[in-house]
């Protein structure tokens, strides 16, 4: 199992994409602070391919310090957006918790864990780093788009016991991101280096690209889910 027997979040909670034709892969994909599953559905809808389920979970509504305490979807809380902020340790171990057991509700249900895609934007994508690299399922790939890596001090042993040592990361990166500029990106780039072969890990800079995607990204998104997820 990916992590303990934590309740499965109800569908209810997640815009689900299904496929068009037998589903045997499957991609969980994590929104960013304050957004829900539905965008992100819909993004994934133009790259979508007929044999993936897309997931979307929506995050809780949580009080988040950095927006003066106000309630709002979110993964876990965040103090602030630099690399030495606090952090919310026990609400990402929770929070990774809760999105193994999306991972293994699939496998339960005829997707094994080597047939999923993990991965999202800004906090989402935090998230899924996190989850992949303390995840004992390997996955098939992880899609870090316009993020950081949660509790980075604590790796490389937070890895210890992961089965993604050698999964594929691509992680992307607008070039003028006001909000977790490329730089934290690219330290994040460099870090995952030291947790996983440094061959597995992508970084993809865009220029002009804000704290958002683009065309061009989720053009490389889809290259990596379709190499990463062949059809069977």
């Amino acid at each position: 199992m990916c992590g303990n027997n934590m309740s499965v979040p109800p569908l209810a909670e997640a815009v689900t994409v299904s496929g068009l034709e037998k589903e045997t892969a499957a991609v969980i994909f994590l929104h960013g602070l304050g957004d829900t599953g539905e965008g992100w559905a819909e993004t994934l809808m133009s790259i979508r391919l007929p044999y993936i389920k897309y997931i979307c979970p929506h995050a809780p509504l949580i009080p988040v310090t950095i927006n003066m305490k106000t309630t709002m979807p979110a993964w876990f809380d965040l103090m602030g957006l630099s690399p030495d902020s606090p952090e919310d340790e026990a609400g990402i171990k929770r929070a990774a918790e809760n999105i193994k057991a999306i991972i293994d509700h699939e496998t339960k249900n005829g997707i094994p864990a080597n047939r999923v895609v993990l991965g999202g934007f800004s906090q989402g994508g935090a998230l899924s780093l996190y989850t992949a690299l303390t995840c004992q399922q390997q996955l098939a790939g992880v899609v870090a788009l316009s993020c950081w890596l949660p509790l980075h001090k604590t790796f490389p042993q937070a890895a210890s016991g992961s089965a993604n040592r050698e999964t594929p990361i691509l992680q992307c990166h607008g070039e003028l991101d006001p909000m977790i500029p490329i730089v934290f990106g690219a330290q994040t780039a460099e870090k995952l280096k030291t947790i996983v072969s440094q061959q597995k890990v992508t970084f993809r800079t865009f220029p002009g690209l804000p704290h958002s995607s683009s065309p061009q990204e989720m053009s490389a998104v889809k290259a990596f889910i379709e190499k990463q997820l062949p059809r069977i």
